[in-house]
């Protein structure tokens, strides 16, 4: 079974680290360190209604279609609190993604691999980038999906691991809309991702906690959502 049809049939699809960098192409992978790297510069998430200070990311828009990739102006993130009970309904700004990044390869080769995956709609994708890093030390966890089991309001999904460093749990659930799971797997190696259709299934992380407490635990992911937008 093709992935495309794996993804219509279960509404996700998991690929391997090594699955993945093939996706990517030779060039994104020789340039993996410099794109990993980048996670050491992100901005504290001042807006989790939790008051948690768990959470750095940077984000990034896109216009995409194959063969045709812009960014946009920066931009705030929203979601409704339809999908986001804590912290939607409020225009989140939070540092843009750097242009070497969003101009990667790594970046470029997940967005075609998105493309590739997802179809081409009469208009391009509106496009979200994320890079997220949760942070958890003793005695306080750190929550990959604060909101819990979730759908994010747009039509794609694709979470890849850019690394993890003594972690305990953040285990990847997913399940349909009655709550019945349909599968439970941990991204454990950089470029171990999943690929999700956002309208059938939710998706959650369970909390991360350090295996030595001595030291923080940290949990580096990529976050790229499609939606299609007719004012995209």
């Amino acid at each position: 079974m093709s992935a495309r049809e794996t993804l219509a049939a279960d509404g996700f699809i998991r690929f391997e680290a090594d699955e993945t960098k093939a996706l990517l192409g030779d060039e994104a992978i020789a340039q993996w360190k410099a794109f990993a790297d980048s996670w050491n510069d992100l901005g504290l998430d001042t807006f989790m209604a939790d008051g948690g200070r768990y959470r750095r990311r940077r984000f990034a828009a896109f216009s995409a279609r194959p063969g045709a990739v812009a960014r946009k102006p920066h931009q705030p993130h929203w979601q409704s609190r339809d999908y986001n009970p804590l912290n939607g309904g409020v225009q989140r700004w939070f540092e843009p993604v750097t242009d070497a990044i969003a101009d990667h390869p790594v970046t470029q080769g997940l967005i075609a691999a998105g493309l590739s995956l997802f179809g081409s709609p009469a208009a391009p994708w509106h496009v979200e980038l994320h890079q997220f890093r949760i942070e958890a030390k003793a005695g306080e966890a750190g929550l990959p999906t604060p909101e819990g089991a979730h759908r994010d309001g747009v039509d794609w999904v694709i979470v890849m691991l850019v690394d993890r460093r003594n972690v305990e749990s953040g285990v990847t659930d997913i399940y349909a809309p009655d709550g019945t799971s349909l599968g439970a797997f941990t991204l454990t190696a950089p470029g171990d991702a999943v690929f999700l259709d956002d309208r059938r299934v939710l998706h959650g992380v369970t909390p991360i906690r350090p295996r030595d407490e001595s030291t923080p635990a940290v949990r580096d992911v990529l976050v790229v959502t499609f939606r299609q937008d007719d004012a995209a």
